[in-house]
């Protein structure tokens, strides 16, 4: 089984979020650069690699606070070499069914590119953000849900008026990542309450595809399940 990621961009009447960035193998600025016409802040909804590896690319950066340190100055040595991985890791994310290949990508920007070189670039934070903040890009307002577990400053913006979540790694339509080194269970199964209450139209999440309240709830129950048995 394998994840498959996703990055939002979201248009707004004054600015635009760009809601993860990716690895940054390649230039996502470059990439995007027929759509980002207004001033962009990257949210990092947490600071792993596959999240935040082109917000170096940007001059506007929100993170948590609690994660604020790691994307201005990357504390693991994230390689695309899983042979150098953290056994640790590597088990955690095997245990719950997700391959682990050798290299992490199968398509290089250019030939020389080499996978050892591979470096997660640090990011200047620029807004710090905690629970209950607000993200104003003009006609549209989303408000920060601090929601731990996967990592400690893992956050979701929350739009009331559409119904609508970015829920980044905090849940997505697969096996959750919960045994990582930045997790932590007990706060995981807290996320999971909080969030089969939110009255979510969709859910735009960091990994899979979208879904909607019904799956909410479903993904909430199966977790709270399974985890209750064998709590942290």
């Amino acid at each position: 089984m394998m994840l498959v990621k996703r990055l939002w961009h979201v248009r707004g009447r004054g600015r635009d979020l760009m809601i993860d960035t990716g690895m940054g193998v390649a230039s996502l600025r470059e990439a995007a650069r027929h759509l980002l016409e207004k001033p962009v802040t990257a949210v990092a909804t947490h600071t792993h690699m596959d999240h935040v590896g082109s917000h170096h690319e940007f001059e506007d950066c929100l993170v948590h606070h609690l994660e604020a340190k790691n994307l201005g100055s990357p504390s693991r040595m994230d390689m695309l070499l899983t042979s150098d991985w953290d056994p640790a890791e590597v088990m955690a994310i095997e245990g719950v069914g997700y391959a682990v290949p050798p290299e992490l990508v199968t398509a290089l920007p250019h030939a020389s590119y080499r996978l050892e070189d591979y470096h997660l670039r640090p990011a200047r934070p620029t807004v710090l953000v905690e629970e209950g903040d607000v993200v104003d890009i003009g006609d549209r307002h989303f408000e920060v849900l601090h929601l731990p577990g996967h990592s400690p400053g893992s956050i979701g913006l929350w739009e009331a008026a559409t119904g609508t979540l970015f829920s980044g790694d905090a849940v997505y339509d697969g096996p959750l990542l919960d045994e990582l080194p930045t997790s932590n269970i007990r706060g995981y199964l807290a996320t999971m309450r909080r969030l089969r209450e939110l009255p979510v139209s969709v859910v735009h999440a960091g990994h899979d595809p979208s879904f909607g309240r019904n799956r909410l709830v479903k993904l909430c129950d199966a977790y709270i399940r399974r985890r209750e048995v064998r709590p942290a």
